[in-house]
């Protein structure tokens, strides 16, 4: 749709109104011929003045980015009719911005004339953004009028959250059947050393220990851990956040997820999500750059929505939590529905961990004396809490984004040692 504002327009018919106004009240017919020349702009503008016909196109050089990466975005223009003061401004979400912070400048288009305009834009923060609606404004030949249209294209720019480094990740306490890189407990096949037994018929000659043979007078072959994949499942919790504009358990809970998922699966492990909330949301597990590029999409629609509805983890398909796998939650444990869907997951004899997203840290005191007593419940609570599941053999460890996430998971690697075993 096109919009017609006429900021000069107005003003050439106002002064040829004042002239034959000030003719008729003050008997001057000079006037009058003073104010002809401003009749006749006026009148001569709305004769030729004309909506100037444009084709245009809006394209992304690439529709995916990391936090604080560039993309390019191009508005062909091509003009169909002479067109002056020709500006193109994008319409961009809040957290997208021009790089540089470019101005639009007018351009002057012939007949046939095409022109390509490039704006880098860069976005503050992760999500999924509408990058193709671009604003047009032109003026006519005289200067007169002012058109504007507005372009509306489906282009979406993805924007991930930038991974973090985690170079020693959580593993979990069963691996799967297929190869990767986590040293399974079991036997076989390997590179680690696992132990020591006397040779028994089938035995490779390769693994014969010749001088443990030759010590004991009879042969002994070496037994390794095999290197195996495992199965983890990033649990993230929807049901309520804490915090303020961008900085919420939520965003914490999105960029831990995207340098899980990174890290996991470029050890050759099978990764799922699980989004536990008002709206349950899942990704099987699977390997390879396709299934980072699911996750990574499924991140950028997670949203908290309220909900009063109880939910057990029946709800989840069983599909999506496969046998062995570890179920790595990521929660600032606020709903009593995520801490009981949790333990019931251990009860089941899953393999649980939590990285809590501090509330605390989230939310200052109040700073008087109620305040104070009541920050200090809700801390006293926590810890009961956490105990709670520690005592269930959930391992719980506390993140807020002054920490590195590497340093919680060797917490969480810790606190998993004194977690009392499930009986």
């Amino acid at each position: 749709m096109t919009r017609y504002r006429t900021p000069k327009l107005g003003a050439y018919s106002a002064l040829a109104a004042a002239g034959l106004l000030a003719a008729l009240l003050f008997g001057k017919p000079a006037a009058v011929v003073l104010a002809i020349p401003f009749a006749l702009v006026a009148m001569l503008g709305l004769a030729l003045a004309a909506e100037p016909a444009l084709n245009v196109e809006v394209r992304l050089d690439r529709d995916r980015i990391l936090v604080g990466e560039e993309a390019v975005l191009e508005v062909r223009v091509t003009a169909l009719m002479p067109t002056t003061g020709l500006e193109v401004t994008p319409r961009l979400a809040d957290s997208v911005v021009v790089a540089g912070g470019a101005l639009p400048r007018q351009e002057a288009l012939g007949t046939g004339e095409e022109r390509c305009i490039e704006m880098r834009i860069t976005a503050r923060s992760w999500g999924s953004y509408d990058a193709g609606s671009v604003l047009l404004r032109a003026r006519d030949g005289f200067g007169l009028f002012l058109f504007e249209r507005l372009v509306v294209s489906t282009l979406q720019l993805r924007v991930y959250p930038r991974p973090e480094s985690v170079r020693a990740l959580l593993a979990p306490r069963d691996t799967q059947a297929n190869a990767g890189n986590t040293v399974a407990r079991d036997k076989g096949d390997g590179i680690e050393f696992a132990d020591i037994r006397r040779f028994e018929p089938g035995d490779h000659a390769r693994h014969v220990n010749w001088r443990v043979s030759a010590r004991r007078g009879e042969l002994h072959v070496n037994q390794h851990h095999p290197e195996r994949n495992t199965d983890v499942v990033i649990f993230i919790d929807t049901f309520a956040e804490v915090g303020m504009g961008r900085r919420t358990t939520l965003d914490l809970a999105v960029r831990a997820a995207a340098s899980l998922a990174h890290s996991y699966l470029r050890t050759r492990d099978r990764v799922g999500l699980i989004a536990f909330g008002g709206v349950v949301r899942w990704v099987g597990p699977g390997v390879g750059m396709i299934q980072l590029y699911r996750l990574m999409d499924s991140l950028l629609d997670t949203r908290v929505v309220s909900s009063y509805a109880w939910k057990g983890i029946d709800v989840i398909p069983r599909g999506s939590l496969p046998a062995k796998a570890l179920l790595l939650a990521l929660s600032p444990l606020l709903d009593p529905r995520t801490i009981a869907a949790l333990l019931d997951v251990r009860g089941r004899g899953f393999d649980v961990a939590v990285v809590e997203l501090d509330p605390l840290a989230m939310v200052p005191s109040r700073g008087d004396e109620r305040g104070e007593m009541a920050y200090r419940l809700w801390g006293l609570e926590r810890d009961a809490m956490r105990a709670r599941l520690q005592v269930a053999g959930i391992p719980v460890a506390g993140w807020n984004d002054e920490r590195p996430l590497e340093a919680v998971l060797e917490e969480v690697r810790s606190s998993r040692r004194s977690a009392r075993a499930l009986v």
